[in-house]
C-alpha cells in the first residue's frame, strides 16, 4: 500500500446553508489523501495502475460545481466519487475548508475532516 496525496487544491464555489453564500459563493481548500496498492506502478512505470491525479482533481471538481448546503454533505459525495472511481482505494482522508465564512465576525474558515472508513463504520 502507498499514499497519493492532493493539498491544497483551491476553488470558488457556491456551497452554503445561507442564501447568499449561493449567490456571492465562496473560496474552498481541499487537502486528499489516499491510500491505494500501486505496487505496479512503481514497477512498471504505468499510470493505470494507480491514481492519476488529473482525473482525480476533474472528479472533484466536477463534484464542487454542484451546490450543497453543508461541507459534510459535500465532503462525503467526494469520497463516493473517489470509491466508485479507484476501489482499490482502502483510507481517504479529507479535509474541506470554507475560508471567511459568513458568521458574523473574523474567522478564518471552517473546515471538516472525514476519514474513510473511520466516519462510514
Amino acid at each position: 500500500m502507498g499514499k497519493v496525496s492532493l493539498e491544497g487544491i483551491e476553488f470558488h464555489a457556491y456551497h452554503g446553508a445561507y442564501p447568499e453564500e449561493s449567490i456571492l459563493g465562496n473560496r474552498f481548500t481541499l487537502d486528499l489523501e489516499l491510500e491505494t496498492e500501486f505496487r505496479q506502478a512503481m514497477l512498471h512505470d504505468d499510470l493505470s495502475a494507480t491514481v492519476d491525479y488529473s482525473k482525480l482533481y476533474k472528479l472533484i471538481k466536477a463534484r464542487m460545481d454542484v451546490k450543497v448546503k453543508l461541507l459534510e454533505h459535500l465532503g462525503h459525495m467526494i469520497v463516493t466519487d473517489i470509491l466508485e472511481a479507484y476501489p482499490k482505494t482502502t483510507q481517504i482522508r479529507l479535509t474541506l475548508k470554507k475560508h471567511h465564512p459568513a458568521l458574523g465576525g473574523l474567522v478564518s474558515f471552517s473546515s471538516v475532516q472525514i476519514k474513510y472508513p473511520e466516519d462510514y463504520a
